[in-house]
């Protein structure tokens, strides 16, 4: 099956040159050239079938910093990368921190790009594979999670019986290995948009998983200062 790629880009001579290379490459592609219409696409129901977001930076309408946010806000979990002409430092951290698994400065080598789409849709079906699911049972490492009992076994401790909201919150950091989940995304998720104690909530919850986990070898969570958590797994 081909990996379907959404590419937001505004120019028209670069856009027409990537979608008709990443074709080339059996890849399936719909091209968007404004932020708007890429967020409609997504709003439409249309976001399982992108295995991949390629998003320009700077855009017509708004920026790809603040789609890439209001896509997060929908709950949208697909890679994304950036293509900007700006290479500045601040903006690369600045869209790492939003989530993106790449971020490559034009002018750039359309073959590696192809090599770096193909490496993270690749790292991306790995990590939920590597999610193997039996039943109502979550498995991550030497952690087996039931989805029905709502009972956390980790290594060889007597299992732990959980919250609803300590499940929600392990089930959202196991779909998101390896990626940095931001607070304002756990509330959205985890907690609903009218939660009262904010960030600070977040942070209990997740000094409690990081005490159920201590006894994992595998996997742990840490801090993304200023940021949010990253789910890590051996």
């Amino acid at each position: 099956m081909k990996s379907h790629i959404l590419l937001i880009e505004d120019e028209q001579d670069l856009g027409q040159l990537v979608s008709q290379y990443l074709e080339a490459f059996n890849f399936s592609v719909t091209w968007c050239t404004d932020a708007k219409s890429a967020l409609g696409q997504l709003i439409m129901g249309h976001a399982d079938t992108f295995d991949m977001l390629v998003i320009d930076v700077s855009m017509p309408d708004f920026s790809g910093f603040e789609l890439t946010e209001k896509i997060t806000a929908l709950g949208v979990n697909v890679p994304f990368l950036f293509l900007t002409a700006r290479n500045e430092k601040q903006d690369r951290i600045h869209g790492l921190k939003l989530g993106a698994d790449d971020y490559i400065a034009k002018p750039f080598d359309i073959d590696e790009l192809v090599l770096r789409i193909q490496n993270i849709i690749r790292r991306n079906k790995n990590q939920k594979e590597n999610i193997s699911t039996n039943g109502q049972q979550l498995i991550k490492g030497d952690i087996h999670f039931n989805r029905e009992t709502l009972t956390l076994s980790v290594a060889s401790q007597t299992p732990v019986e959980l919250t609803s909201r300590e499940a929600r919150l392990i089930e959202y950091l196991f779909r998101n290995e390896n990626r940095i989940v931001k607070r304002e995304e756990l509330l959205a998720h985890v907690w609903g948009e009218y939660e009262v104690f904010g960030g600070r909530s977040v942070d209990v919850f997740i000094s409690r998983l990081r005490k159920y986990f201590s006894a994992s070898s595998r996997v742990s969570i840490e801090n993304i200062y200023g940021v949010g958590f990253i789910l890590k797994v051996k």
